[in-house]
């Protein structure tokens, strides 16, 4: 494998996911490293301090290790499917939607499936409160498939992979809410190849070792 740059990753991470998403998009080839949590390996650790995945690194050295960031450093040089280009509405709001589920969404969503680790956490409201943004995205996907139009975005793939952890605390009280367009699109987009394929099982990286050339060649 040449010099490529690397992505150090955790499989089940949602920001992990959807930087993966936009490097298969963008099909800029990268060193894969998977990690496990609770051995995080000492090269990523020096890259990034704050411990936390995706953490990119680029041929040149340049670190990146917020997840948008490094989605839009993958679209920028390469955005083949116009993810950046909206069908409706514009980039700025593509941006207030993502960064209104990064932060409020998230929050909620946090509350909902990990209340003991926090100390103000109700369960219940935070669920009732997720439920309000998921409503927020069941009306924009009124006539279009995607949040943006015909086809997919920065948004969809940025925000799909929280939609999906919210819908896997309790799958069946999901089921039975009336956000059928909501639920089409999250199905659509967990059940693609894509996202199949970026969601493939790796073992650990082992530091000294090379990781797996992403995105992956079947």
């Amino acid at each position: 494998m040449a010099e490529l740059p690397i992505l150090y990753s955790f499989r089940r991470c949602p920001y992990a996911m959807r930087a993966r998403l936009a490097i298969d998009a963008s099909a800029i080839a990268c060193e894969l490293r998977e990690i496990t949590l609770r051995d995080k390996p000492a090269d990523m650790l020096r890259a990034s301090p704050k411990g936390t995945v995706p953490v990119f690194i680029d041929e040149g050295g340049l670190v990146i290790d917020e997840s948008l960031e490094i989605m839009m450093w993958a679209l920028l040089r390469h955005d083949p499917e116009r993810w950046l280009g909206p069908e409706r509405g514009d980039a700025s709001e593509m941006a207030s939607l993502i960064e209104r589920f990064d932060t409020e969404f998230k929050g909620h969503l946090d509350r909902y499936k990990y209340p003991s680790r926090f100390a103000d956490a109700d369960p219940a409201f935070s669920r009732n409160e997720g439920s309000r943004r998921l409503v927020e995205l069941e009306d924009r996907l009124q006539g279009a498939p995607f949040l943006f139009g015909a086809h997919a975005t920065l948004a969809d793939m940025a925000i799909a992979p929280f939609v999906r952890q919210f819908a896997a605390v309790d799958s069946a009280w999901f089921e039975q809410q009336s956000w059928t367009r909501l639920a089409g699109w999250l199905s659509a987009i967990v059940s693609s190849p894509r996202f199949v394929r970026i969601m493939r099982p790796l073992k650990p990286w082992i530091p000294g070792t090379r990781g797996v050339q992403f995105p992956f060649r079947d």
